[in-house]
């Protein structure tokens, strides 16, 4: 049950999360106070979140081949869960580390648009 409140709301905030990127997008040049439209990150924010994405996608990529992914948690640091011997721990681990990679895509993708506006 525990799971299934977890991938409930996991689907809820990116729901959440994309509505938010296509409200900025659909504002045009400028907000309701005449201020120009700012994307979601700044210059620093978005090489940033480029660089933690690069890392997600490696860490998700290499737990698909090896068949094992560190734990993401504070309370379980330095813990690795296996495919064969902890399936649903891994699968949790890996649906959170490719949500927080297309999220953090999403909000690059919303960022470079709304920057390369004419």
């Amino acid at each position: 049950m525990r799971n299934i409140v977890y991938y409930l709301l996991m689907l809820m905030l990116g729901y959440a999360w994309y509505k938010f990127g296509q409200k900025l997008l659909r504002q045009g040049h400028r907000d309701e106070n005449d201020e120009p439209t700012t994307g979601i990150f700044g210059p620093f924010g978005f090489l940033l979140s480029a660089a933690l994405t690069c890392y997600l996608v490696f860490g998700a990529l290499r737990a698909l081949i090896r068949g094992e992914v560190s734990c993401l948690g504070r309370s379980c640091s330095g813990q690795v869960y296996t495919l064969a011997a902890h399936p649903s721990d891994y699968w949790s681990n890996m649906f959170f580390m490719i949500w927080i990679v297309f999220a953090l895509i999403y909000a690059l993708y919303v960022t470079f648009i709304i920057w390369s506006r004419d």
